[in-house]
């Protein structure tokens, strides 16, 4: 069969091709275009390469055109073929060029190891299956890039549900910003929210618990003097208290052993009597101000509703670290080894020192347990918590979501970002992400970000980013063995991410119910910020207790109308 094209000139990882006339090359259905693979056939193997400009200036003899071409990697071994990345024999002048056929894409995408993971199909030929590697994808790393509405959140759902049927042993830890994946997973998933939460108070190192009192704003240079000194003196008093030591607290001051980010437990009323004491033994009534500003900022939060999974039990004490990490990240998994916290229902000043805490912790367990047991921590919205702009945001956020980006492969904790707006995002976190899937990016400075973090020698791909159609993605990286333009596969509809918050557009509540629904949501509204509907502890169970449903409200809650009958079943009192 008549050649495609020859080889015309070879520079480096670089190729030049001059292509026949459809009539001379008995294939004229098939036209070369950007982002098609072509063989090239070279005396030892046959190298793998893609088309990334076709022009018909300057074309030599009797070519029609000439095509600028990156070289991927070859194909060798005979009856066996194998593929691998790189080039080591490079075509020669004159070497016949064909598209790439059917047998040869099988032989490039077909899965080496029980590694891999079906996420769709080649986009040049559907018949060919996109396999991921996945221990190249977590081991080093991903990231899922694209604007919204492309699919970003349903092709996470894919990826999560694949890794999860792939590696059971994995556990993953999804920081759910929208509240969109709580039934994406069914029972392999435990869904966290400020509900059924407890993440003690104690766990805060001294920027966390600062930003939490202070909601998120700078603090008060005096007040941070105080915390500084009088936290580790709580934590000792508390540890002499469980020692059975009453020695008092001249003996704290000199022998505390702790520091303001040990993670120890220690009691609100102690913090509170050492300041109060302190406060006591001044002279200067104006120099009282400050301790009588700090107590009363304690004392608020404690009291706000908002944040009982914080200080539920504040006073009480105990060392329930161990339980917390268990139930956190799932150890033992107990037939649920994924974790969704949804971030949506926490106070907007608390949810970066949330996501600190949770970064730290699952980062700092990982290090002290020498990665036994491997974690993969997903950020939704990661620019959010680690932005590029160091003014923007919380610091210690992004101290630990780099931690674990730079680090954390050494210790069991892998990364996955996903993300909107990359161009926001910290360049140097992003960059430890060896496998990238990008959707499509219609912002320049998105592109551009992009173009920076694609080594690969197929980086003219990124020229589809802004023309992808939905589900379409083109995968960079360790984890595909090329460059690949692909289409994520159908996600079946129990699979789909759906806020909790949506209402389907179809008329399911009758008229007269409206003003019984919109009183529900109020119910809830109010309950979530006042004292009478605080949260009881649900240590029971994985979910809050659920109350019976008036018959009024029952009709109103269906599935179709996109609610979540649970959410409401959370009322603590029937509607009047």
């Amino acid at each position: 069969m008549a050649s495609f094209g020859r080889v015309i000139s070879v520079r480096g990882s670089l190729a030049r091709v001059g292509l026949l006339a459809p009539a001379d090359t008995a294939i004229p259905e098939v036209s070369a275009t950007v982002g098609r693979f072509i063989s090239i056939r070279c005396a030892t193997s046959t190298i793998v390469a893609m088309i990334t400009e076709v022009s018909c200036e300057d074309r030599p003899g009797s070519y029609v055109a000439t095509a600028s071409v990156d070289l991927l990697g070859e194909i060798s071994g005979g009856e066996r073929p194998k593929f691998q990345r790189g080039v080591t024999n490079y075509p020669t002048i004159g070497d016949a060029v064909d598209l790439i056929t059917n047998q040869d894409l099988r032989t490039v995408y077909a899965p080496n190891g029980s590694d891999q993971i079906n996420v769709g199909n080649l986009q040049q030929d559907r018949s060919v299956i996109a396999y991921v590697d996945v221990e190249e994808m977590l081991s080093k790393h991903f990231a899922i890039l694209g604007s919204t509405g492309v699919g970003k959140s349903t092709s996470v759902s894919l990826l999560l549900n694949e890794i999860l049927l792939a590696r059971p042993n994995l556990r993953v830890f999804l920081l759910d910003v929208h509240n969109e994946y709580g039934r994406c997973f069914g029972d392999r998933a435990l869904v966290l929210n400020p509900r059924n939460l407890k993440l003690p108070f104690w766990l805060f190192n001294f920027e966390e618990i600062v930003d939490v009192l202070f909601g998120g704003r700078p603090g008060v240079a005096e007040e941070l003097d105080i915390l500084s000194e009088v936290i580790p003196m709580a934590k000792g008093l508390y540890s002499q208290h469980q020692n059975g030591d009453r020695l008092g607290l001249k003996r704290v001051e000199s022998r505390t052993g702790y520091t303001v980010d040990t993670p120890v437990p220690y009691r609100l009323v102690d913090l509170i009597s050492l300041i109060d004491e302190r406060m006591g033994k001044l002279e200067n009534r104006s120099s009282r101000i400050t301790y009588h500003k700090l107590i009363s900022r304690i004392e608020t939060v404690r009291n706000d509703p908002r944040y009982t999974f914080m200080f539920d039990n504040a006073n009480v004490g105990g060392d329930t670290m161990a339980e917390v990490i268990s139930h956190l990240f799932r150890l033992p998994a107990n037939g649920r080894p994924m974790t969704i916290m949804q971030l949506a229902g926490f106070p907007v000043e608390v949810v970066d020192s949330v996501v600190s805490v949770l970064c730290r912790m699952a980062f700092d367990f990982g290090l002290w347990s020498d990665g036994v047991s491997p974690l993969l921590f997903v950020c939704e919205e990661a620019h959010r918590y680690a932005s590029a702009d160091r003014t923007i945001g919380f610091g210690p956020t992004r101290k630990a979501v780099s931690r674990i980006a730079k680090e954390g492969r050494k210790y069991g904790v892998y990364l996955g970002l996903v993300t909107q707006r990359p161009a926001e995002l910290d360049a140097t976190i992003i960059s430890q992400c060896s496998t990238l899937f990008a959707m499509r990016l219609a912002n320049e400075r998105d592109q551009a970000l992009l173009r920076s973090a694609v080594s690969d020698a197929a980086a003219n791909l990124l020229s589809f980013v802004p023309s992808l159609g939905t589900r379409e993605v083109l995968a960079f990286g360790e984890g595909v063995a090329l460059p690949t333009r692909l289409r994520f596969k159908e996600v079946p509809v129990h699979q789909l991410p759906r806020s909790e918050a949506t209402i389907a557009t179809v008329t399911s509540v009758a008229a007269g119910h409206d003003m019984h629904f919109v009183s529900a949501v109020l119910d809830r509204w109010r309950g979530a910020t006042s004292h009478r509907d605080a949260p009881s502890d649900p240590s029971a169970g994985e979910r809050a207790a659920p109350r019976v449903m008036t018959p009024v409200e029952a009709p109103m809650l269906q599935p179709s109308m996109g609610l979540d009958p649970d959410r409401f079943s959370l009322l603590k009192k029937p509607l009047r």
